[in-house]
């Protein structure tokens, strides 16, 4: 069984490629197009992680400070306490520098850790920006290069029908040519045959007159 679903999902994981390819090679712009939206949405999100960063960085930056000022007033009162012999506050005193210390070292720590993971991010999210650009300037050259490709098909398109029409055009004017021949024959012999009437007919105009 556990053979049958790993062919299943090899099968089906080749055939989305696979429709994936085709229509990578039928519409590339469309593809890309989505692959833009998606790294928009990726650099949208890295830029949020940034923010946030800065803020972690911030809030780490006021607790060391607050914690430093409040280490600077222990370290005093310990000195105080140590001078006057108050030996009940001595523990005390001793126990809050060093928990204040402590929260110093995690706090400087983790304040390092926080702007090197910014550094980073900060990295990745300007790569993120150029690799954008690029695929937007990628974009442009595919428009441009389809437009021509197009305005190429519709050139020849609209040639190739002025050659037919050019065709079309010679076949008629030829027709229309002998067309006219055939009329101006027509009406010669039209006119031949009427002047020959004309002429029957006053010949026997004559010879009815001479026969009187």
């Amino acid at each position: 069984m556990m053979k049958f679903l790993k062919r299943l999902r090899y099968t089906i994981e080749a055939d989305v490629s696979n429709f994936l390819d085709q229509r990578e090679r039928k519409n590339p712009i469309a593809l890309l197009n989505q692959y833009l939206r998606q790294a928009e949405a990726k650099t949208k999100e890295t830029e949020q992680c940034l923010k946030r960063q800065q803020q972690l960085k911030e809030q780490f930056q006021l607790q060391l400070n607050e914690n430093n000022d409040m280490l600077t007033k222990r370290e005093s009162q310990l000195t105080l306490v140590e001078q006057a012999g108050e030996v009940d506050l001595l523990a005390f005193a001793q126990q809050e520098v060093s928990t204040y210390r402590l929260r110093h070292d995690t706090l400087t720590q983790s304040l390092a850790q926080a702007e090197q993971d910014y550094f980073e991010l900060e990295q990745k999210y300007e790569q993120m920006k150029h690799k954008l650009k690029d695929m937007k300037v990628r974009q442009l050259q595919l428009m441009g290069k389809e437009n021509v490709v197009r305005a190429h098909h519709q050139m020849n398109s609209v040639m190739q029908t002025h050659t037919a029409g050019d065709e079309n055009f010679a076949e008629m004017e030829t027709y229309i040519e002998q067309l006219s021949d055939r009329i101006d024959a027509d009406y010669s012999v039209t006119t031949f045959e009427q002047r020959l009437e004309k002429l029957a007919a006053q010949q026997h105009t004559n010879d009815v007159s001479l026969t009187k």
